[in-house]
């Protein structure tokens, strides 16, 4: 068995798309952990200025810790996806030098992978909404009325 220049073009250009898939994984993972940053930050500075008259904070930190669990499972499956992508290029490249039939496995690691993306993004879709949620309530425990565009 002896690998040819031309081979190794060839698993290269079957790799690229899954190297594009990995590129925008972990640009998704760049923005989960900076949301994750900032509940972190937001919540230890409430847990400084924590004292028994203050109940929203108390409130505040519980969503803020719903967040965070969130955000958590996200970047998991994030992980998730990335892994099993990096397992589909490495496997697409030994299946080839091999010359080892391996598309199955290839096709249910990218499928996993796939569904793993999904699933990071419903998780993240559920912190953003509990995100708009605080901030509607906030709003109105202030007493604010919708601002419309002419008085902003």
């Amino acid at each position: 068995m002896n690998i040819q220049l031309d081979d190794i073009g060839k698993i290269i250009q079957l790799s690229i798309a899954p190297v594009f898939m990995l590129s925008g994984v972990g640009t998704h993972l760049i923005v989960l952990t900076n949301r994750l940053a900032r509940i972190i930050d937001r919540s230890r500075k409430l847990e400084e200025t924590l004292t028994p008259e203050a109940l929203h904070h108390d409130i505040e930190l519980d969503e803020l810790y719903a967040r965070s669990h969130l955000i958590n499972r996200s970047i998991t499956l994030s992980c998730l996806c990335a892994l099993l992508i990096c397992l589909v290029i490495a496997t697409l490249f030994v299946s080839d030098a091999l010359e080892i039939a391996l598309a199955k496995p290839i096709a249910s690691m990218f499928v996993l992978g796939i569904l793993s993306l999904i699933g990071s993004f419903v998780y993240f879709l559920r912190e953003i909404f509990v995100a708009t949620r605080t901030l509607e309530r906030d709003r109105l425990r202030r007493g604010g009325g919708i601002i419309r565009s002419d008085q902003a």
